[in-house]
């Protein structure tokens, strides 16, 4: 074990194993991740952040760059980190989730990521993937075009970064696992954050609200991240227009609009053009509530920074607030919004939609009930799915499970099409199936195989919502979407070849279905699920193994020289049982 090893000798070494595999420059950074105290909404509280700060550090890198990561865990619990949206092609060593591609880095331990960077271009960002840890431990990634490429947009002056966040008062972590022992409803946030901060409109917070100072005429390179937890939000700039750029580390059409929509996962490049008078304004989120009306548990104070003016002026006694920023329920600029969004498609930034489909998946997301055994006793307790597989983590990760062919760890048998076909979307459920079945469910794609996914909505439990799908290790194009139940005669006639938009986190809309296409050119194991982080802690999740090619070009790269070790077993709080028919479920120790 390479224990407490500097950091910086670790990194030489590892520099001197892998030099000869990166492209472009190679960078290093050292995260520390360890407690400290942070003071909002007049109350102060201990959380786990990276090298004392929240957000934590930016990685800045240019596109084909390598990056090391040392992660030295002085906090009091095991997490990992994960990269989202970057391929770390052949690389699932250091893609990140626990217990699917490595163990916790354990307190007292640490561990080197090695980021490989590809194609992606743009914004992306990085955050913990264990447990609600990613609520204080995120920050952004930058990827700078080429210099001999440059922006598909004029350049721009200058640039700024404003990730979304969401804010607990007590210890979230703690109050999570309580509420997934006993099937309560998971914590709701306390506010929402730019930049680690709720803005004035928020107790406590005048003199802290994040403030961004910007020159008359200059135009700026905006990158957005939202890294809140369960919701989605809308984001305006009083009397600005954005223009939108890019999503997801890749480049899309110029999209003109007074107000985006940005889910859980995702990351924009927007142009802001300074052209108001001198003056202050607000920059304003609020949580776009896409769950059935009726529902008043959620945040509804809006989270606001000030983008001000320099020069001389007398300010307002307050700023101006963007009287376009929709409200909490208005379900239209969400669905126009994401209808615009296009790739570049064009001779520098072609497309390549896969046509020859060899694998076609037809996936409910669904919310669920499981029965747990709470001292005794068969107590109903929430969870989601996918195709009524509510996922599970085992004892050892997926991945080292398949490279060392550990029998019992997973199965492969994740279903592509859900167990039985009804109205998904209609307001009563048949009763046998709200229940959903636990296991460790995998799905195994051949190299090169061309697939298809349609992930449909549904409203069990009545509880029909918007999802944040996130696949790791690839981009896929969303080639089609829609409402109600998808209809595969007539609603694939739609589906746009020319130029789909190529993201890693789509939304899969309320009551609604959206078609994804990819190619599994990447080998690994790559974990596929919800960003709500609510529904990934309940099972809204699933794994794609990846195999190898014919080539040491198309396989798994070997795993580094260390690992982190599965020292704890996974306690799950889904224990054997017996189903509405009577089949027994799997047992998870």
């Amino acid at each position: 074990m390479m224990g407490m090893l500097s950091g910086f000798l670790k990194l030489i070494l590892l520099h001197g194993m892998f030099l000869g595999l990166a492209q472009g420059k190679v960078h290093y950074h050292e995260f520390v991740l360890k407690e400290a105290n942070f003071t909002r909404l007049c109350e102060t509280k201990s959380m786990l952040v990276v090298n004392n700060s929240f957000p934590g550090p930016v990685i800045r890198v240019t596109k084909g760059d390598t990056v090391y990561v040392n992660v030295q865990n002085q906090g009091n619990y095991g997490l990992t980190i994960h990269w989202h949206g970057v391929h770390q092609p052949r690389n699932s060593w250091s893609d990140g989730p626990e217990y699917i591609t490595q163990c916790p880095i354990e307190p007292g331990s640490n561990f080197t990521y090695e980021i490989i960077f590809s194609d992606e271009e743009g914004t992306l960002w990085w955050h913990a993937h264990s447990d609600w840890t990613r609520h204080s431990v995120h920050g952004a990634i930058v990827i700078l075009p080429k210099e001999e490429t440059g922006y598909p947009f004029p350049q721009p002056d200058r640039e700024e970064i404003l990730v979304f966040g969401s804010w607990y008062k007590g210890d979230v972590n703690k109050e999570v696992n309580e509420d997934l022992e006993t099937g309560n409803v998971t914590p709701q946030s306390n506010a929402y954050t730019i930049n680690g901060q709720p803005g004035d409109l928020c107790p406590c917070s005048n003199e802290s609200t994040y403030r961004w100072q910007v020159e008359h005429g200059k135009t700026y390179l905006l990158r957005l991240v939202s890294a809140v937890m369960n919701v989605e939000i809308y984001f305006a700039i009083a009397q600005h227009n954005l223009t939108v750029v890019g999503m997801s580390g890749s480049y899309v059409k110029p999209i003109l609009t007074d107000v985006v929509m940005i889910s859980p996962g995702q990351t924009m490049d927007v142009l802001v053009t300074a052209n108001q008078p001198l003056g202050r304004y607000y920059m304003a989120a609020r949580q776009y509530d896409s769950i059935r009306q009726g529902v008043k548990n959620y945040d509804k104070v809006n989270v606001t920074a000030i983008l001000e003016y320099r020069g001389n002026y007398t300010p307002s006694v307050s700023p101006s607030f963007p009287n376009n920023l929709p409200t909490y329920a208005d379900f239209s600029p969400a669905i126009e919004f994401m209808k615009r969004i296009r790739s570049l498609a064009n001779k520098d930034h072609p497309i390549n939609v896969p046509q020859n489909i060899t694998t076609r998946m037809y996936v409910t997301a669904s919310e669920n009930n499981v029965l747990v055994d709470l001292g005794g006793e068969n107590v109903t307790a929430l969870a989601s799915s996918l195709n009524n597989i509510s996922w599970v983590n085992p004892t050892t990760d997926v991945l080292l499970a398949y490279y060392r062919n550990i029998s019992g760890i997973f199965t492969a048998d994740f279903p592509d099409n859900p167990p039985s076909f009804f109205n998904f979307t209609e307001d009563d459920s048949p009763d046998d199936t709200t229940l959903s079945v636990q296991g460790t469910k995998v799905k195994m794609l051949n190299y090169n195989e061309e697939v298809e996914i349609v992930f449909q909505g549904t409203n069990l439990l009545d509880v029909s919502m918007d999802h944040p799908m996130h696949l790791h290790g690839y981009s896929f194009y969303v080639i089609g979407s829609g409402y109600g139940v998808f209809d595969i005669e007539t609603d694939p006639k739609g589906y746009n070849f020319d130029d789909p938009p190529k993201l890693n986190t789509v939304t899969l809309p309320k009551n609604g279905w959206v078609a994804i296409r990819f190619k599994a050119s990447n080998p690994g194991v790559w974990l596929w699920h919800c960003h709500y982080e609510r529904h990934l802690s309940w099972g809204m999740s699933s794994v794609f193994i990846v195999k190898n090619g014919g080539t040491p070009e198309t396989s798994i790269r070997e795993p580094p020289p260390y690992l982190p070790p599965c020292k704890d077993s996974f306690t799950s709080r889904l224990l054997q049982y017996e189903n509405l028919d009577g089949n027994r479920l799997n047992k998870i120790d």
